[in-house]
């Protein structure tokens, strides 16, 4: 009877969510904006995968072009990547080109007159590869001072599993891009400092949530077996040793359907695959009952995806919003004063309203 129970109260909540979701258009041909973020209430940074960052002043929808950008290598997946600030710094996260191949690169600088100024890359991973794919890469900050943020296995399974590459990882530094003591492979000869957790394919999303102290990745799977995942220090996620994704070119699983001991299983696994971008755990600022849903872009299967948590990170309901709209939806933020915004691939930039 609980059980029954449970299912009815969440259904109805379902069907209230969906049937009372409105988005506003704030822009259009944009491009594909991969990273915004807000640097005050009217203003938001946008990171083009094209290699552009602009200025969208929400008020009077004015776009200005920020100068001084780095050389990207746009290409495949690869462009300019996740932006997001932290105190006085722009934080981005671009494709770099060495010596013709990629690496995923982090970088900070300061915004002075819609310039960048005192430019550096913190951090050019080892995960050079020609390939044009998987290179994550999404940058979330704890409330203790470090920064994190992902990259993809570069197409390369193996190098998931393989400490002496940033491939395939979560990764945490200090805000000046030092490595923190406390990093759990530090001091092991065989790992690289740098790594928070590994066993990853193509972690798109990455959000810690304040609240909860938790942090939260989403990652691309094959064909099928995306995952939400819980980041845990020096935890192994498992790929491509086990997944719940199937081959693209048979029907076989890869590796294992079901994982071991040895391996963190993610909260919710999406089968088939929605390919998942983005991610962020609601903080319930404008809207209360929302607070603690998770919600990130899908881009094959084009919605907003909301997952409903218990307290125990339980899945309790998944929610696909916005399908009318048939776009990419590529990221997902929260304002300073609790709205939700995405951009889509097609070069769109929504207001999403949620009416209580």
């Amino acid at each position: 009877m609980r059980v029954v129970f449970l299912f009815i109260i969440t259904s109805i909540f379902s069907i209230f969510v969906t049937a009372s979701t409105t988005v506003t258009k704030i822009s259009s041909n944009q491009g594909i904006v991969w990273g915004m973020v807000f640097i005050d209430e009217n203003n938001l940074l946008l990171s083009h995968k094209d290699g552009r960052i602009s200025l969208l002043n929400l008020q009077s929808k004015e776009i200005k072009n920020i100068e001084n950008v780095p050389k990207i290598l746009n290409r495949g997946q690869g462009g300019l990547l996740d932006i997001q600030k932290k105190d006085e710094w722009i934080y981005l996260t671009y494709v770099k080109s060495v010596k013709g191949e990629g690496a995923t690169t982090l970088a900070r600088a300061k915004l002075e007159n819609n310039k960048l100024i005192d430019f550096k890359d913190l951090l050019v991973t080892k995960s050079i590869s020609s390939a044009s794919h998987h290179f994550g890469s999404r940058i979330t900050f704890d409330d203790t001072g470090h920064l994190y943020f992902s990259i993809g296995d570069r197409g390369t399974r193996d190098n998931a599993q393989n400490l002496k590459t940033h491939a395939g990882s979560i990764i945490r530094l200090n805000l000046d891009g030092s490595v923190p003591r406390d990093n759990p492979f530090l001091n092991d000869t065989n790992a690289l400092p740098e790594i928070y957790s590994y066993g990853h394919r193509n972690p798109q999303g990455l959000f810690y949530d304040i609240n909860s102290k938790k942090l939260y990745s989403n990652e691309h799977g094959p064909r099928g077996g995306d995952e939400i995942n819980i980041i845990e220090k020096g935890a192994n996620y498992g790929w491509p040793i086990v997944s719940q994704g199937k081959e693209y070119w048979n029907p076989m699983y890869v590796g294992e359907y079901r994982s071991k001991k040895e391996y963190i299983d993610g909260i919710k696994v999406y089968i088939p695959s929605i390919a998942p971008s983005s991610l962020l755990s609601y903080s319930g600022k404008k809207y209360k009952n929302l607070k603690g849903n998770l919600f990130s872009g899908a881009l094959k299967l084009q919605h907003l995806n909301q997952i409903i948590l218990d307290k125990n990170d339980n899945v309790i309901k998944e929610n696909r919003l916005l399908e009318d709209l048939h776009e990419r939806i590529r990221n997902v933020i929260e304002s300073p004063n609790g709205e939700i915004y995405i951009s889509t691939d097609s070069g769109n930039i929504y207001l999403v309203d949620f009416k209580e």
